[in-house]
Parts: C-alpha cells; sequence; structure tokens
C-alpha cells in the first residue's frame, strides 16, 4: 500500500484557470495514457469542465457546498453531500456550476474496456480483493491501513495497484466516527 497526504501533493492549475488538480495516482506510472487515474480537485470557479473521451469518471464531493455538472440535453447532476459518488462518461462536455463557492472533490478515471471502478463510502473495515486495484481516501475519524499498521486522518489515504500485496491486509477504521471513500478498480478481462 502506498500512503499519500493531500495536503503534501503538488497542486497543478487547470489550463482554463477554474480550479487545481492534486494528483493521487496515474497506472501505469510513467506513461502518457493511464489505465486508471486518481486525484484531489479544487474547483475554484464557474466554467468548462475537461472532458476525457474513452474514460469512464466517478466524482464524489469531499469539502464545500457542492458543484452542478451539466452538459446541454446529455446530463445535469447536483452534488451536494459529502461522500456521495456521482458516475458520468468522460466524453461528455461538461460545465461546472458552483452555486455555493469552491468545493473539493475525489475524482477516480478508468480507461473504458480495460478498467471499471466503483466508488463506495465505508464506515466498517474494507479487505482489498486480489487483483483489483485500490484509492482509500479518510472523510472523518482516524483509520489503520496494512500490516504496518500505517496511521490515516482526514484527507490521508493509500492506493494500490492491481500487483501489489494490498490484498488481504484490511484497511480498519480506529474511531465511532470514521467514515471513508473506497475506490475498488477492476480490470476488464
Amino acid at each position: 500500500m502506498n500512503p499519500f497526504d493531500v495536503e503534501t501533493l503538488t497542486a497543478g492549475r487547470w489550463r482554463n484557470g477554474g480550479g487545481s488538480t492534486r494528483e493521487v495516482v496515474s497506472w501505469p506510472a510513467g506513461t502518457e495514457e493511464f489505465a486508471w487515474r486518481a486525484s484531489i480537485a479544487d474547483i475554484d470557479r464557474d466554467g468548462p469542465f475537461s472532458a476525457f473521451p474513452g474514460v469512464d469518471r466517478t466524482l464524489t464531493l469531499l469539502a464545500g457546498d457542492g458543484v452542478r455538472l451539466t452538459s446541454a440535453g446529455a446530463f445535469d447532476r447536483l452534488l451536494t453531500r459529502v461522500g456521495e459518488p456521482t458516475a458520468f462518461s468522460g466524453d461528455l462536455a461538461l460545465t461546472a456550476e458552483l452555486p455555493g463557492g469552491s468545493c473539493r472533490v475525489l475524482n477516480i478515471m478508468t480507461r473504458r474496456g480495460r478498467w471499471t471502478a466503483a466508488v463506495h463510502r465505508v464506515a466498517g473495515p474494507v479487505v482489498p480483493p486480489a487483483g483489483h486495484a485500490g484509492v482509500f481516501h479518510v472523510l472523518r475519524g482516524r483509520w489503520r491501513a496494512g500490516n504496518d499498521g500505517h496511521l490515516m486522518v482526514p484527507g490521508q489515504g493509500v492506493w494500490w495497484d492491481e500487483d501489489d500485496s494490498a490484498p488481504g491486509r484490511e484497511v480498519a477504521p480506529l474511531s465511532p466516527d470514521a467514515a471513508a471513500l473506497w475506490a475498488d478498480m477492476t480490470p476488464v478481462n
């Protein structure tokens, strides 16, 4: 398992100036075209949302009053609940509107036909399945990851690829208020 802390990830500004992205992981590392990717985005103002043809996306609100994503006649979703994932096609040319000001989201992207992703809000132990990749992001409380007992608090997490030793290593809550997001990525055979 590979730990991360959102606040220590490098933030890169969007080309349109509407926000910034902190990449958690782009897999496989060092390649032009990712098979799957996880990032944290800070959306600062209304404007266009980048299209990613051939990619499926799941966006989950982490902080703020929400974001409305629209594509004329094709898609209209208002994300207002922290920890509630919303899946959509990266092919869509979307516009983002911020009804209550800036917000932060977890963005999971998978290359269609190669990987799928299921993002869940969890409050109990998670045991990563063998052959799957994943990202685990703490929303509330304290958590422990893997056999080494890596401790995590809000804004921290771990990720693993399908060849990692994560399977069988439980990620477990350590406090009664614990909540997290688990993105389970499955290769398409």
